[in-house]
């Protein structure tokens, strides 16, 4: 018999081990899934849409219509590394983490190919201490990690967006989107964890993703745009894009948000 939940951290390890078994099939963007995203990553001729050396095609546009400017930048889940080195090429200075050390090394090696500068963290961007993820960011990009977490890992991602994100920083995120020409499950929250499976990611609607990122200012939230196989960008159109941006006077305050979690969780 064990009784060892005694903080919030290990509340949410515990909800972690419900979806063990998905672990190892792939699913989960935290420490659990490692292996899997070794494996997925291992073969890079595979004909996998992001595995090309492009970047997504809003996050080009938002620096090109001056949403976003050259600053610090953390790329959340990097894979190969295609936006974090778009973004070292436009004058960024770039963290980028992502929990598969065989990503991280093709990632490396494009960096090493091109020319520029990107230090590439490996690990779970939860568990990283705060001498790793060394904000404040002021662009924190995620491409595709948010919508491989389970519901109670929003919780930490929020905590983390609030350590790390400077006050006028930025989030540029794209996640599946629910509905006609979507992609991922729409099961509620509930029915993932009597499901004990993430059904290979979850679908966003544009009012969640208001609800969960209320706290920061929405500047734009669209479906992404399809780019031509010789396009120079990435884009499908089964995913949401969307910038929020941290509102300077509220994250000058320095509170933690009502249902949040101070950092770090222990």
């Amino acid at each position: 018999m064990y009784r060892t939940v005694r903080t919030v951290e290990d509340v949410l390890a515990l909800l972690d081990g419900l979806f063990a078994a998905e672990s190892e099939t792939g699913r989960l963007a935290t420490g659990d899934g490692k292996d899997f995203w070794d494996r997925f990553y291992a073969d890079r001729s595979r004909p996998v849409p992001f595995f090309v050396a492009k970047p997504d095609e809003n996050l080009a546009s938002c620096l090109d219509r001056g949403l976003i400017a050259p600053g610090r930048a953390l790329d959340l889940g990097c894979g190969a590394g295609r936006n974090a080195l778009f973004l070292a090429s436009r004058g960024f200075e770039v963290d980028a983490v992502d929990l598969s050390p065989v990503a991280v090394a093709w990632g490396e090696d494009r960096a090493r190919e091109l020319g520029v500068d990107v230090r590439f963290l490996r690990g779970d961007a939860f568990a990283l201490p705060a001498s790793e993820l060394s904000g404040p960011y002021d662009l924190v990009v995620d491409s595709g990690c948010f919508h491989h977490l389970p519901p109670h890992r929003r919780v930490s991602y929020l905590s983390l967006l609030d350590r790390v994100l400077a006050p006028g920083g930025h989030l540029a995120l794209t996640s599946f989107a629910a509905g006609e020409g979507g992609m991922g499950s729409e099961l509620s929250d509930a029915d993932f964890y009597r499901e004990r499976s993430l059904r290979g990611g979850l679908a966003y609607t544009p009012e969640a993703l208001r609800c969960i990122f209320s706290d920061l200012v929405e500047v734009e939230l669209r479906r992404m745009t399809e780019e031509p196989p010789e396009s120079a960008l990435f884009g499908v159109t089964f995913l949401w894009t969307a910038l929020f941006r941290r509102d300077a006077a509220s994250a000058a305050a320095g509170d933690v948000r009502p249902g949040r979690l101070p950092w770090p969780l222990a």
